[in-house]
């Protein structure tokens, strides 16, 4: 018996940047309503596809809140907001997306408590379709 899981695709844009954005990260993965940002940039505009195409939820203009390694993007039903974060336990398990739309799931976290140096972990799996 086979199972399909739903997927999505997160797509990041910088809207600030040439005459309409330029991508930061396009990537897919298990349906999900928080996906983790490696190295944000100040500004992003983000759409959240199904694998139809249709749009499920957009976010613009999301604007740094934090000077931080880690914004986490949440889904609020077709609203997408932004927070800038020092990862805890609580993200463990979670997606991220790097810069181009490599997608991991975050397994450890560890800062300082002057928050100058970090240490994380992902874990990474990919399949090729037929």
């Amino acid at each position: 018996m086979s199972t399909h899981t739903q997927q999505q695709t997160w797509d990041l844009w910088l809207p600030d940047v040439g005459a309409r954005g330029l991508s930061f990260a396009r990537g897919r993965c298990d349906a999900t309503d928080t996906l983790l940002v490696h190295a944000a940039p100040e500004k992003l505009t983000v759409e959240v596809r199904d694998e139809q195409g249709g749009i499920l939820a957009r976010g613009a203009d999301l604007t740094r809140t934090a000077n931080t390694p880690i914004a986490r993007l949440q889904r609020q039903g077709e609203q997408i907001t932004r927070a800038d974060i020092w990862p805890t336990s609580a993200e463990h398990g979670l997606p991220v997306i790097l810069v181009g739309g490599e997608i991991g799931i975050l397994q450890q976290w560890w800062h300082d408590e002057q928050k100058q140096q970090w240490r994380w972990s992902i874990e990474l799996y990919n399949h090729r379709e037929r």
